[in-house]
């Protein structure tokens, strides 16, 4: 394959593509609703949402002026996001608050792109978010994890066809969409049987003297109205 010009690189960048065709649309939902539902399934495939997990944690630390120490990504699919500064206060907080809202609003906005006809944009998006990520990740299980889901991005990306493309973009977008709702459940019926005592939940009701149920409650309706709202554009429907 030629290499492209800059000029080239912007203009495939920016361009505008096809929105997927309808069928396309309803396979990748079914695809995605496939990862997620099975708990076998499920098992392994939950840790693309972690990734997207952690990746919001660490993303917000660095946007409200905390320093990052380092993402860790584990086989149990779980997690650990570390960075530095003041114990309290609202950058702590909205960092807590990132994780089990970043794979909604994350699958909310890549069906605002696709919808809108960025495909590739919303590809290339993705990839440098995990190359970013793979920066900050501290251990080899992460390392692994992030390269195998970023090379999939950039191959898909640099050499597939557009429709093979579109496809791959919808599946994603619905997993994060489906996949981000699971996990509040999860951490639901955790903290029914008396575990996860140190939840981003339990963490932010420490931090703020709110209930951790009504913390878990925000992540609900963040999840449900990215679903609902997301699922509509995907879907066509007003």
């Amino acid at each position: 394959m030629s290499s492209a010009s800059p000029a080239e690189l912007w203009d495939r960048l920016t361009g505008i593509q096809p929105a997927p065709e309808q069928w396309i649309i309803v396979l990748s939902g079914a695809l995605a609703l496939i990862a997620v539902v099975p708990n076998p399934i499920w098992r392994l495939s939950r840790n693309a949402v972690t990734i997207a997990h952690e990746g919001g944690h660490g993303l917000i630390a660095l946007l409200t002026g905390r320093k990052l120490e380092g993402i860790r990504l584990h086989s149990d699919t779980s997690g650990l996001t570390v960075s530095r500064g003041r114990p309290t206060g609202i950058g702590m907080i909205l960092t807590a608050a990132a994780g089990y809202t970043a794979p909604p609003l994350l699958g909310l906005g890549g069906a605002a792109l696709l919808t809108a006809g960025r495909t590739t944009l919303l590809l290339w998006l993705a990839t440098g978010l995990l190359l970013a990520m793979l920066m900050m990740i501290r251990n080899v299980y992460g390392v692994l994890t992030v390269v195998l889901t970023g090379a999939a991005f950039l191959l898909i990306s640099w050499l597939a066809e557009p429709g093979v493309q579109a496809g791959f973009a919808a599946t994603a977008v619905w997993f994060l969409l489906l996949g981000g709702v699971r996990p509040a459940f999860e951490l639901q019926a955790k903290r029914r049987h008396g575990g996860a005592s140190d939840s981003d939940a339990d963490q932010l009701s420490r931090l703020t003297h709110v209930p951790a149920g009504l913390w878990l409650f925000l992540f609900h309706a963040v999840s449900l109205c990215s679903l609902i709202g997301g699922g509509r554009w995907l879907l066509g429907l007003r």
